[in-house]
Formats: C-alpha cells, sequence, structure tokens
C-alpha cells in the first residue's frame, strides 16, 4: 500500500474545469484547500515540478504531492510549499509528455509542457508501476492524452 496522493488545491480552480474531477472521493487521495496555514507532515514525499530531476523507480514507494491551480495561482502557492521547510524530494516527470489540456491561458514558460494535474497523476502513478485504473475516467480529453502516449 502507498502513502496517499496529497493534492493541494487553489480555492479559487474552477472546479468544472478542474481535471481531477471524480478523484476527491477516492482513498488513495487527500485533497487540501489553499489558502491554509501548514501543510500536513508531507516528509519524504514527492514533490512534483517542471525543473527537477526526473521521478525514478527508486521513488516508487514514496508518497506523491501535487500543486493544482492556475499557472499564476499555482506560484504563490509553491512560495507557500517552500515556505513550510518540509523536505519534500522535488521530481519531475520526463519532458516529452506534451498535455492534451487545451490550453488559454498566460505564465507558462512551455505550454505545452506543463501537464494538466490529472495528466501529471496518471504518468507519475504509470512510471512508478502503480495502478491507473480510474484516475482518468472523469477527464474530457482522456483519448486525445492517452492516445499521446503511444
Amino acid at each position: 500500500m502507498y502513502p496517499k496522493t496529497v493534492i493541494l488545491r487553489h480555492r479559487r480552480e474552477n472546479l468544472k474545469k478542474c481535471s481531477l474531477r471524480g478523484l476527491e472521493s477516492r482513498e488513495d487521495f487527500q485533497f487540501i484547500s489553499y489558502p491554509l496555514t501548514t501543510l500536513p507532515d508531507l516528509t519524504g514525499y514527492i514533490h512534483f515540478t517542471l525543473d527537477a530531476p526526473p521521478l525514478t523507480a527508486a521513488d516508487s514507494d514514496k508518497g506523491f504531492f501535487f500543486v493544482d491551480a492556475t499557472w499564476r495561482l499555482a506560484g504563490q502557492m509553491e512560495k507557500f510549499v517552500e515556505s513550510q521547510k518540509i523536505p519534500l524530494i522535488p521530481r519531475s516527470l520526463p519532458a516529452h509528455y506534451r498535455t492534451a489540456y487545451p490550453r488559454k491561458q498566460t505564465g507558462c514558460l512551455d505550454p505545452d509542457r506543463g501537464l494538466a494535474t490529472v495528466e501529471a497523476v496518471y504518468l507519475a502513478y504509470l512510471l512508478s508501476e502503480r495502478d491507473t485504473d480510474g484516475l482518468l475516467d472523469f477527464y474530457y480529453w482522456k483519448e486525445a492524452f492517452l492516445s499521446s502516449l503511444t
């Protein structure tokens, strides 16, 4: 059994457009609403960011932590996460994966590389050989994303 996947989601995240819809009721996920005062103890969790060493097989038994927000709000949230001084393990996903989510916002240096959170969760599970069943069930661009992986 793996530690829960923890999602820090901004309270302003538009839930009608949120890629993680449907995962809130899963027992292997914990959703935390931002802003908040402190994070739970996530010592040893993998924190996914773009500019970090890639996820490895040695990371497969660790908990996963994701920030879920628009690019503009995610920047604020990342600063908050850093201020918590929790010894998180920074990791990234391979850069060749591309999002199927149609982006209209600015603020990301490489909008195709910036995956939808559910895509990043799916890839992290896939690469660490965890069960991916049901992760993309409510994702509107599921077929386009899965076809891009082959």
